[in-house]
């Protein structure tokens, strides 16, 4: 899925990780609740593969699977178990033109 990462971006809120905005042209990610393993892939890289291409992104939030619909999540509903929310930047490395951003089929794993 498509997220904004900025200030003024989707969820409100710094990202969970670092407690930082990341700028929309940064390759960040947040994955849904067990992928992002309590924390455990904070700040960590991985491979994202889709459309015939790769991109490697930073781990830099949640996308919390169990919680929603309130003002820490800018009632927004809870996310669903096999989210990877990207950055634009990474939708762009992947050749996606910006009018199907959204939803589609990747596979991702940790960098060595």
């Amino acid at each position: 899925m498509f997220n904004r990462f900025e200030r003024d971006g989707d969820s409100g809120a710094p990202s969970k990780c670092d407690n930082q905005y990341h700028s929309d042209d940064d390759p960040v990610v947040a994955l849904s609740t067990g992928w992002y393993n309590n924390g455990k892939r904070c700040l960590n890289y991985i491979n994202i593969h889709g459309n015939g291409k790769s991109v490697r992104a930073k781990v830099v939030d949640e996308c919390d699977s169990s919680m929603g619909c309130d003002t820490d999540h800018d009632y927004q509903p809870p996310c669903p178990n096999n989210i990877v929310d990207a950055s634009k930047v990474v939708w762009k490395a992947l050749g996606v033109p910006e009018s199907d951003w959204g939803e589609m089929d990747i596979y991702w794993s940790d960098t060595d």
